[in-house]
């Protein structure tokens, strides 16, 4: 019994001796907003929580402006175009496919349709109907029925297999129609992750992906997953898997992020190691991935992914003006990886921009410091 209460007086004053360190070193806390000692986010340009884009991870204005258009005159021909002309092996189509999918299920959820009504994604409809031989349109329809599946049945369910299975031959017939794109196995690596492909299966399947797209960072993302422990992986699996992909990624490839994505996915639900996010394993993936968005090219539209989960990191790991560093870059944008996990991505994001505000602040940071 007695010594219960040493180690428990050791861990009181543990406790104590965490918080003085982390005052001294300008460590800090949320206030209510009008709080006197209240860091201001606006005082940095940065949008108001109202005002941030929960859609997409950065700017894409052809894609809004397409995605307006369609879902205000439900005529598909502006998506149709849109993605015609957008580069097969590209970042960017990949995700405006994952939009224009994504903006049809979510008007299905929306308006389900009844006796009398029209539901909701009636375009996607009409243009696999008028149009089907379309590639584009064949791999949004594809990418719709997989969301479909994640967002609307169990996985394992009945309901779920048969919906992947659909998706599983819609991704077949986009394939078919443009046999050197990447998009339809992309998709279908999500499909691979659903029905719980074999490893060989698998391996398949990614083989048909790097023969079309090797340094795809998107699809490497959705491969991820299926290498994951909470799926058909372990993390040594993903780790490998993501340092494989980093060390073969030609210079100025966002490739080099990945162990970062690997490492967030396999974060502890409850982190009881003081200075985790110090560590060897995340200091080495963060800067893996400073690196990486610092040799990419400006345009390319992963950026955006990268920097949005640096942020993450570099506020848990008290690395205030490399956070707003990042933020300068992407705020107004959290349609990405950490906040899409939550409930209210837009409230997730201001409240690790509010911490990172604070922070750069409280160890002597400004408007007027900050490099934009």
């Amino acid at each position: 019994m007695e010594i219960l209460w040493v180690l428990m007086a050791l861990v009181m004053l543990g406790f104590v001796l965490l918080q003085i360190s982390r005052r001294r070193r300008g460590a800090v806390g949320l206030v209510e907003p009008g709080h006197p000692d209240a860091a201001d986010p606006a005082n940095y340009g940065f949008a108001r929580e109202e005002e941030l884009d929960i859609r997409m991870p950065g700017p894409d204005q052809d894609l809004l402006d397409v995605l307006d258009l369609v879902q205000r005159t439900q005529d598909y021909r502006g998506a149709q175009q849109l993605l015609a002309g957008t580069e097969a092996e590209g970042e960017r189509r990949w995700q405006r496919v994952q939009a224009f999918a994504g903006a049809a299920s979510l008007e299905l959820r929306q308006r389900p349709g009844g006796v009398g009504e029209t539901p909701g994604g009636q375009w996607l409809r009409v243009w696999r109907a008028e149009a089907p031989k379309d590639a584009g349109g064949a791999a949004v329809h594809a990418e719709f029925l997989v969301q479909q599946a994640w967002r609307t049945a169990t996985p394992g369910s009945d309901d779920f297999r048969i919906i992947m299975e659909e998706a599983k031959a819609a991704c077949g017939e986009a394939a078919l129609l443009a046999p050197g794109d990447p998009i339809p196995y992309i998709v279908e690596l999500s499909v691979a992750r659903g029905l719980g492909y074999s490893r060989e299966e698998f391996e398949q399947l990614w083989l048909k992906i790097l023969d079309r797209a090797p340094h795809h960072m998107g699809a490497h993302l959705a491969a991820l997953q299926y290498w994951c422990e909470k799926w058909h992986g372990s993390r040594q699996m993903a780790y490998s898997f993501a340092e494989a992909a980093a060390a073969r990624a030609p210079r100025g490839s966002l490739l080099a992020a990945m162990p970062l994505f690997a490492v967030f996915e396999h974060l502890p639900k409850v982190n009881l190691v003081s200075g985790f996010y110090q560590s060897e394993v995340v200091t080495k993936a963060v800067h893996g991935a400073l690196h990486a968005v610092h040799s990419a090219r400006p345009d390319d539209p992963m950026q955006a992914h990268v920097r949005h989960l640096l942020v993450f990191f570099l506020v848990r790991g008290e690395r205030w003006a490399e956070a707003m560093n990042q933020l300068t870059v992407i705020d107004g944008h959290v349609g990405a990886l950490p906040w899409t996990l939550s409930a209210d991505p837009a409230a997730e994001f201001a409240v690790y921009r509010a911490l990172a505000v604070a922070g750069y602040e409280a160890n002597g940071g400004s408007p007027a410091t900050l490099p934009h």
